[in-house]
């Protein structure tokens, strides 16, 4: 697979019926490789290892509401009360990352109202830090540590 913008990890890789399938550790299965799973999987991995992120706190492929319609948002981050602070959206490499992609997440964030918002194809990286007291968002330079979204 890609070389992404991301530290290189270790992963469990098996090929099917001329299929190639990456073991998901937080959803305990084997999933198909796809360029976006390449990028979801080294992503989380890297939420884990280098930022700390506990992976009990994660959830893949998380269901959301939009509109009263069944969404699934690529990746959730939770507190340790239960409550969403991150919502993670993420693209195969050569998607480039657009205004559409960043709609699409803010559609998931109008239900989960989260502090962070991610959107990664693998290679470019984006993070608003949202603030709903005077309804605003900057882009931060650094994806946070995990004891800093709950600040």
């Amino acid at each position: 697979m890609q070389k992404l913008n991301l530290p290189k990890y270790s992963f469990r890789i098996k090929t099917s019926e001329g299929r190639s399938f990456i073991f998901d550790s937080l959803r305990k299965k084997f999933i198909r490789l796809t360029p976006e799973e390449w990028v979801r999987q080294n992503f989380i991995q890297f939420l884990i290892i280098e930022k700390k992120y506990p992976v009990s706190l994660i959830a893949v492929e998380a269901g959301v509401k939009v509109n009263n319609n069944p969404q699934r948002a690529d990746m959730i981050v939770f507190d340790r009360s239960g409550i969403p602070v991150l919502v993670a959206e993420f693209k195969a490499p050569e998607v480039k990352i657009s205004q559409q992609t960043f709609d699409q997440i803010v559609r998931y964030n109008m239900q989960l109202k989260v502090k962070f918002l991610i959107v990664s194809n693998g290679l470019d990286h984006f993070c608003c830090s949202i603030n709903y007291v005077d309804n605003s968002y900057a882009f931060i330079a650094e994806i946070p540590t995990f004891t800093l979204i709950l600040a």
